[in-house]
């Protein structure tokens, strides 16, 4: 993805390597350490080993961070909510009922809030204080803000309150209504206490100081500390309408598996986020461990540029698709740690597909690159990023095999791997031609999805490959203003088969996330978006 998303970019990132890696920075991170006091042992306290070196704000309105989403999101409550790992189906939250109005030139989307919720504080939640959080992110205008500015189109005053309790978004009939209440699930959609944010308000910053570890929300939990470097402590909340099973969550800052692993296999932790495969097939069968796969929203894919030669060729590409190995990826090089995936909206979201017409057939590829008049084959080079892939292999792995595959149809490629940082200075001003990357979604919804990988105009996916098919665009564009779920599952539908044998793309797999737990943790489960429902866990 092009943003700064924990769903893409921090992912493929190395992390910074911290103190806390230490056997003497984190208790209980070696075998020579011993348990923490606060640690697996307490019944109460669920102890999560993970690298939150990605940490900067406990903000809602900055939030844009895996380990940010992960506190934020069990520490605030939203309008509306996904719950558990399904991002189909849209739960009350802090609206009990919501419903979308046409008016005229502008969509309007009233909320009815619950009666009785209270903030930790003890304040009670008001419609005020919706309209201030929504406000508040937009004048804040952090990483987040475009979800609200650029995606949904809202000004300041697109939100106001209608009485004590109703609340009222207003947005123009070129945004989409089912695409704002997807984001409202996220982090920046989370309601904060006016009255209390407001007492800590620092020259013009909304209380963004004081957030920074801080929190004003309604959520199960409450912020108790986090110390940087070392972890974060949350705290039941005792004002929170639906009361955690656990009173406290720590979790632990351990950037190394190893020492994951070993906390995991000792009880020190509960649950190890950051196991390879080959640690989470080690943990098979060990007593008092367990281990889940869930999912995740990214997609891993190569890029074709179609301004270059002889890429601009739709039958070259459809060639290039029909000679990858794509079971050999999935099962050889991430042993299963992947789903094959070929549409450009992962599964999990809506308008998925799930159709997967590729698979390798060399002489059916052949055959392709004659009808396009390149049976004598080509070069091509692959621009690749260094370090570990999405999955549990690592990128150059993937690029030696397609770069195996595609010798087999008369097309010499040469890698060129590089960071991140310089592969996507490269790719954003169209200059590779053939790109292996990832993307994630902004948001839950398949138009942060078929937005960037149809939209030239958008300056995204599409643009970076050289792909200008205005009619495909103009599609995508419909598809996200489409109000009924069948309606817009179809036309997604369409829009997906469409790219799959005229886009500038070849999907390779969606990976999975592994995590080791104890056996006695019970009700974890993983959502794509990357959080989990932590009042929802016991053990």
């Amino acid at each position: 993805m092009s943003r700064s998303h924990p769903l893409a970019i921090l992912l493929a990132i190395a992390l910074l390597v911290a103190a806390a890696c230490t056997t003497t920075g984190t208790p209980g991170a070696s075998g020579s350490a011993s348990p923490s006091a606060s640690g697996g042992g307490q019944a109460g306290t669920l102890v999560i080993y993970k690298d939150v070196s990605d940490l900067i704000s406990l903000d809602p309105a900055v939030v844009y961070e895996f380990s940010g989403t992960l506190i934020v999101h069990n520490a605030y409550e939203t309008l509306v909510q996904f719950q558990g790992s399904d991002l189909s189906t849209l739960k009350p939250g802090l609206a009990t009922k919501w419903e979308t109005k046409d008016a005229g030139s502008n969509w309007q989307i009233s909320f009815d809030l619950r009666s009785g919720a209270k903030f930790a504080s003890g304040n009670a939640v008001t419609a005020d204080d919706v309209v201030y959080s929504i406000q508040r992110a937009i004048k804040l205008n952090k990483s987040p803000a475009f979800l609200f500015t650029d995606i949904a189109q809202l000004k300041p005053e697109s939100v106001a309150a209608n009485g004590a309790n109703s609340v009222v978004i207003t947005l123009p009939k070129t945004a989409s209504a089912q695409g704002l209440l997807s984001i409202l699930t996220f982090t920046i959609g989370s309601i904060v206490d006016s009255k209390e944010v407001k007492t800590h308000e620092t020259a013009g910053d909304f209380g963004s100081g004081w957030l920074l570890e801080h929190s004003a929300g309604s959520g199960p939990y409450i912020i108790d500390h986090w110390t940087k470097a070392t972890e974060v402590q949350l705290k039941a909340n005792p004002n929170a309408s639906a009361k955690p099973v656990l009173s406290s969550i720590l979790v632990k800052h351990v950037p190394e598996s190893t020492n994951q692993q070993f906390a995991l296999e000792r009880g020190d932790a509960d649950v190890a986020v950051d196991l390879s495969p080959q640690q989470i097939a080690a943990e098979q069968g060990k007593q008092g461990v367990t281990t889940l796969k869930a999912d995740s929203l990214q997609l891993v894919y190569v890029g074709m540029n179609a301004t270059v030669k002889p890429l601009e060729n739709v039958k070259v590409r459809e060639a290039m698709r029909t000679a990858i190995d794509y079971n050999g990826i999935v099962n050889d090089l991430l042993k299963g740690n992947a789903k094959k995936v070929q549409g450009i909206v992962p599964a999990g979201l809506a308008g998925h597909n799930a159709d997967t017409p590729f698979q390798q057939d060399i002489t059916k590829a052949k055959s392709l690159l004659a009808e396009a008049g390149q049976d004598k084959g080509f070069s091509l080079e692959l621009l690749v990023p260094t370090g570990p892939a999405p999955g549990g292999t690592q990128w150059s792995d993937v690029a030696a095999k397609l770069q195996a595959d595609w010798g087999k149809i008369g097309v010499t490629v040469t890698i060129k791997q590089t960071t991140q940082a310089e592969l996507l200075t490269t790719y954003r001003a169209q200059r590779g031609q053939l790109v292996l990357i990832l993307w994630g979604p902004d948001f839950p919804d398949p138009d942060a999805n078929a937005g960037p990988f149809t939209d030239y105009a958008a300056k995204s996916i599409a643009f970076r490959n050289g792909w200008n098919d205005a009619s495909i665009a103009d599609k995508a564009k419909k598809a996200a203003l489409i109000t009924d779920p069948t309606a817009r599952n179809a036309a997604y539908k369409e829009i997906t088969d469409y790219v799959l044998h005229n886009g500038p793309y070849a999907v390779l797999y969606q990976p999975s996330q592994n995590f080791g737990l104890r056996s006695n943790v019970k009700g974890f489960a993983w959502n794509p978006m990357a959080y989990a429902d932590f009042w929802a866990i016991s053990k």
